[in-house]
């Protein structure tokens, strides 16, 4: 039974309907990303499993949120009004489907791990942020226009997502190496298709430094193995 197999607690929000069984795509996702809710579990990262009753518009179908000092591992995948949670897998071959929900299950315990241990848009000790703010992201800075704010707002976003882009590949080069490259390209055509550039989920930056898996640290979590690329990242942006 899958509440056995992860350790985490699968909460249904209070509105669901008194059938709390999880659907067919639900377990597949779920079974998918195990390998990374297990390594999670070793490292004791405060994760709860959420599953909305209901998708909302915009929900992805996997999401990372968080509640007070807990991380929320959301799945948003019934009644979605824009098609099936699938349709991000559309094109891949089946056997490559459950290697592309455990990358995007690492991607999502990557922000999970910068939340739990208090570095949520913190930047590398000694980097000094072109808004003048060293080693943090500046938040609500004083007389900042709306503009301003959300061009912050997004590079903040846009450090997160990169981050844990470059975790899910560091994941993949430590557990699936041989199909690294694979991962690598879905990963590029998922952030080529962002309709907004510069936005937040724009990581190409980051994610065509990764082009060899040679390029991470050897030692540590993947969390650690990303550092110095990252840190390239952030040094390169426009």
């Amino acid at each position: 039974m899958l509440k056995s197999i992860f350790t985490a607690a699968i909460l249904l929000t209070a509105v669901a309907a008194p059938a709390a069984e999880l659907t067919a795509q639900e377990t597949h996702w779920l079974q998918a990303a195990a390998p990374v809710l297990a390594y999670a579990k070793q490292l004791a990262l405060p994760i709860d499993i959420v599953v909305q009753p209901k998708a909302g518009p915009g929900d992805v179908p996997m999401a990372m949120g968080y509640d007070g000092k807990r991380c929320k591992l959301v799945l948003s995948m019934r009644g979605r009004m824009d098609g099936d949670a699938d349709a991000i897998l559309a094109g891949l071959p089946a056997g490559q489907q459950a290697l592309m929900i455990e990358a995007m299950a690492a991607h999502e315990i990557g922000h999970c791990w910068r939340y739990a241990n208090g570095v949520w848009h913190a930047l590398p000790a000694g980097f000094v942020d072109r808004d003048g703010a060293a080693g943090a992201g500046a938040n609500a800075n004083a007389g900042e226009t709306g503009l301003a704010a959300l061009r912050r707002e997004m590079r903040e976003m846009r450090r997160e997502e990169g981050f844990s882009d470059l975790v899910a590949l560091a994941w993949t080069a430590r557990r699936h190496p041989q199909q690294y490259q694979s991962v690598l390209a879905w990963l590029q055509a998922v952030r080529l298709a962002q309709p907004t550039p510069r936005g937040g989920h724009d990581t190409l930056g980051w994610v065509r430094l990764a082009h060899n898996p040679a390029v991470f640290a050897a030692d540590g979590t993947p969390f650690e193995a990303v550092d110095a690329l990252w840190t390239e990242g952030l040094l390169r942006e426009d």
